[in-house]
């Protein structure tokens, strides 16, 4: 008996009619496999759902991290539900009911609107439980249609909401039932985030890479180089600061978005910035690079879903400086772990970095410790897992119960 058929019996005390499979299969379904929180979250609860002795598999367009799934003794089925196109969708629904049936698959969680709309359809004909992970409050305007298609991601079986933003959002455009949505704020990997994990070596060769000048305040924002994510902000911000012994990192690709990225280098160089703002495309080891920084920043204009900048600094002990809306209010104590700020405000954000980097050090080291004590409690990757686990449970006693 798998781990996940003992939790569905054991939390739900139930009868069970039909005879459940030793080894469930479940699927999750994801645009691509590139870097991002709902990337790396489909990755580690396929690796959970490995050890709870089920079968996991993903399907997706590939991407740079879908190796990342064999080490986790996950499968991987390469399609292309990243397509928007309505013919492509199409063909993904007869493909996603072949492989449901072929493979006998139990749950299908899907994370995406585009895929969801194929797997919802394919899930028809099928006795697979369809549900769905809400990652963000997708823009809605006034637009009937965007609305209507949005609303693929309120239709699942039970519809996990990754924070209180999200789930308020399903509940006031969509009309979700509450009682179908399931909180479950994303986590992070403690035995990954953690200060003792990363060897000084580490540290040498980063800063070494990034050519950091030597005693200085590090100060970075990683996120993909696009306007929400408030990367102007932070450049005007070091300006008004005016202190030369910041160095500021802004880690990210900018994922053909060209404009906007010389647009932040043109406003570096009138600045007169060039040697305090670097702008780096990617990061292999973002342990190290928290462990390199002083102070961590995510600027974004709009609200994020959740966020996983501040719950990995914060597990890194190091101090977040946020804006004050989205899932950040959910992640970070006020004035306890970290700082909220208004968003697409650079005087308030030069202060907060000001009064970060000016902590004494037994302030740093309080920070450093309730931040740590914080994520550890209440934003761990064991606990989304378990809670995520216990959703496939309730889906899986559903579907036996006869």
């Amino acid at each position: 008996m798998t781990q996940i058929a003992s939790q569905r019996q054991e939390n739900l005390n139930m009868p069970v009619n039909r005879q459940m499979p030793v080894r469930p299969v479940i699927v999750q379904i994801i645009p691509e496999l590139g870097p991002g929180g709902a990337e790396q979250g489909t990755i580690d609860i396929a690796g959970e759902i490995v050890k709870s002795g089920a079968r996991s598999i993903v399907i997706s367009n590939g991407g740079p991290r879908a190796h990342e799934l064999g080490r986790v003794g996950a499968e991987h089925i390469d399609l292309p539900v990243h397509s928007k196109n309505p013919l492509v969708m199409y063909q993904n629904i007869k493909n996603l009911r072949k492989i449901i049936q072929n493979n006998n698959v139990d749950i299908v969680h899907v994370r995406s609107r585009a895929p969801a709309w194929s797997a919802w359809k394919a899930c028809e004909k099928t006795d697979a439980k369809f549900m769905t992970t809400c990652h963000a409050p997708y823009n809605i305007g006034d637009k009937k249609l965007k609305l209507f298609y949005n609303s693929i991601m309120a239709k699942g079986e039970r519809v996990i909401a990754i924070s209180n933003h999200v789930q308020n959002y399903l509940i006031e455009n969509y009309q979700t039932d509450p009682n179908r949505i399931r909180l479950i704020h994303r986590g992070v990997q403690l035995d990954r985030f953690h200060p003792s994990v990363v060897a000084p070596a580490q540290l040498i060769n980063l800063s070494k890479e990034w050519r950091v000048p030597d005693d200085a305040s590090i100060v970075m924002l990683p996120g993909r180089i696009t306007r929400w994510k408030g990367h102007h902000v932070l450049i005007d911000a070091m300006a008004k600061l005016n202190r030369k012994e910041i160095f500021c990192v802004l880690i990210g690709s900018d994922q053909g978005r060209k404009e906007y990225r010389e647009e932040l280098e043109t406003a570096i160089s009138e600045k007169g910035l060039e040697g305090q703002i670097r702008i780096i495309d990617h990061c292999n080891d973002m342990p190290a690079a928290y462990m390199i920084s002083t102070v961590v920043v995510s600027a974004s204009i709009d609200p994020e879903g959740f966020g996983r900048i501040p719950i990995e600094a914060q597990a890194m002990g190091r101090p977040i400086i946020a804006t004050d809306h989205g899932g950040a209010q959910e992640t970070i104590v006020r004035n306890e772990t970290g700082w909220l700020i208004p968003p697409n405000n650079s005087t308030a954000l030069a202060e907060a970095i000001g009064q970060a980097i000016d902590l004494t050090q037994p302030q740093k080291e309080m920070l450093s410790y309730q931040s740590m004590e914080h994520i550890a409690h209440n934003f761990s990757l064991a606990k989304m897992a378990d809670e995520t686990l216990n959703v496939y449970a309730e889906l899986l006693h559903e579907k036996y119960r006869g």
